[in-house]
């Protein structure tokens, strides 16, 4: 998984669970936070954050919120970036090797499951 171009700045606010406020090189950015949670241990105001640019030029947010600085690390806030990593591998063939067909946010009965992988042997 790759991010398009990355920039840095420092968290300001979040006034709601999809936007906050940042500062860049560039001035004050309105930007989208892709975590729904409340990060409130770790989007403190003042920390270094860093952004991904949208390649959408339509958006009302230019950029996506994607990692924060705590201390010494560097935490990955994407919520996507996950099932995306996984998803990668399964194509890969690092998961199992047989796989034929993935199918994301797969209903089964009354649940959604994130993942269906079919094999050359079926659903394992």
């Amino acid at each position: 998984m790759q991010y398009g171009p990355v920039i840095k700045g420092r968290f300001l606010e979040r006034p709601n669970r999809f936007v906050a406020y940042v500062e860049t090189e560039d001035g004050e950015q309105t930007v989208h936070v892709k975590n729904t949670g409340r990060c409130r241990e770790l989007l403190i105001p003042g920390v270094t954050v860093y952004l991904e640019k949208s390649a959408n030029q339509k958006r009302k947010t230019a950029y996506d919120l994607i990692a924060v600085e705590k201390g010494p690390l560097l935490i990955n806030l994407d919520s996507q970036a996950p099932n995306q990593v996984f998803d990668e591998w399964v194509i890969s063939g690092g998961f199992l090797p047989d796989v034929t067909e993935v199918t994301r946010e797969y209903t089964y009965g009354g649940s959604r499951l994130d993942f269906c992988l079919k094999t050359s042997k079926g659903i394992p």
